[in-house]
């Protein structure tokens, strides 16, 4: 008899270690879901006609407030490798589009960022912005309207590996 109860609590400590351990290996997965969404970091512009990347943007945060900045273009052969945003208003008229803030003032809200702006060079016209994360981290929405957000458009960013 006494051989049997050693031999079951020698198979109920195996038990405990075993759950330990797996609850321990299980452990990096469950703080890795726990990050909340972060628009912080790089992101690879996609082009709503072509579909193939057009530019890198940096995205950080500045005293509360998210800032973006095209880091680098991905341009074709034969296309301008170091254009200008000659089209942009003010203090960036006829400067470097690689290297330009386009995004800025957008706060946290909720599950979003809003009450910002996003400079599209390509026109120089300045729209209100708001930015959503998802796929868990991998995709970035930016919608940039006039007046209300219903008057807009949303293009699709793809983090940066």
């Amino acid at each position: 008899m006494m051989h049997l109860t050693a031999l079951i609590e020698s198979k109920r400590r195996t038990c405990v270690l075993v759950s330990i351990a797996f609850g321990v290996a299980l452990l990096p997965a469950t703080v890795a879901f726990a990050i909340p969404p972060s628009p912080i970091g790089q992101w690879e512009t996609v082009s709503d006609v072509t579909g193939e990347v057009t530019s890198i943007v940096r995205i950080t945060l500045e005293n509360g407030e998210l800032v973006g900045e095209i880091e680098k273009l991905v341009r074709e052969p034969g296309q301008d490798p170091n254009p200008l945003c000659t089209a942009c208003p003010d203090e960036k008229k006829d400067q470097p589009v690689q290297g330009l803030t386009i995004l800025w003032g957008l706060e946290k809200r909720d599950d979003k960022w809003g009450g910002g702006f996003i400079l599209d060079p390509n026109n120089g016209k300045t729209y209100r912005s708001e930015l959503r994360v998802t796929d868990n981290n991998e995709k970035l929405e930016v919608r940039a309207y006039i007046g209300i957000s219903l008057l807009g458009r949303t293009q699709v960013w793809i983090r940066k590996k």
